[in-house]
């Protein structure tokens, strides 16, 4: 489990801070973790999947819902928060709005061609530690380097490949 670094509001007061839930999307691929890396709609910088809350879903479904609608993932999200990040989400015309993304891990089973955000974003998969070193966040991409799924998952990764398939 990675250290959680001091977040930061960038500047906002406290009581201004927006909260989302993130997906840290991952498989294994020669006994290697590798994570799900996609780009951002509008900067085209390297993030991971996130949104806001949703009415009746936990932060995990909304984390995994925001995986499917970004970047194509299915895959089984973890109810357990690694981490919690920091960063200003930028509003063209208005004020940088602080937000406070809450990372969920999300193993996945297979990526699909045909997903609501295709055409609007890339994915790449890379290793944990050039996937810390991608994202602009420092303290996401101390949770990347310090991720470390549970060895049952590991072990279970090894004999199922991630599928890339079109969605019917």
């Amino acid at each position: 489990m990675a250290k959680q670094l001091p977040i930061s509001l960038h500047g906002g007061e406290k009581g201004s801070a927006r909260t989302q839930f993130a997906a840290l999307c991952w498989r294994v691929r020669k006994e290697k973790v590798q994570i799900l890396l996609i780009t951002s709609r509008r900067r085209k910088r390297w993030i991971v999947p996130k949104g806001w809350p949703m009415d009746g879903k936990t932060p995990a479904q909304c984390a995994a819902i925001e995986a499917w609608e970004e970047a194509g993932v299915v895959g089984k999200e973890s109810d357990a928060c690694i981490g919690v990040y920091s960063y200003a989400r930028i509003r063209e015309g208005e004020e940088n709005l602080p937000c406070l993304a809450m990372l969920y891990p999300v193993k996945v089973k297979s990526l699909k061609n045909k997903f609501p955000e295709a055409k609007d974003r890339r994915r790449k998969w890379v290793s944990r530690k050039k996937a810390a070193k991608m994202v602009s966040e420092r303290e996401l991409g101390k949770l990347i380097s310090g991720f470390s799924p549970p060895r049952k998952s590991v072990e279970n990764s090894q004999a199922e490949p991630v599928k890339k398939v079109d969605a019917a």
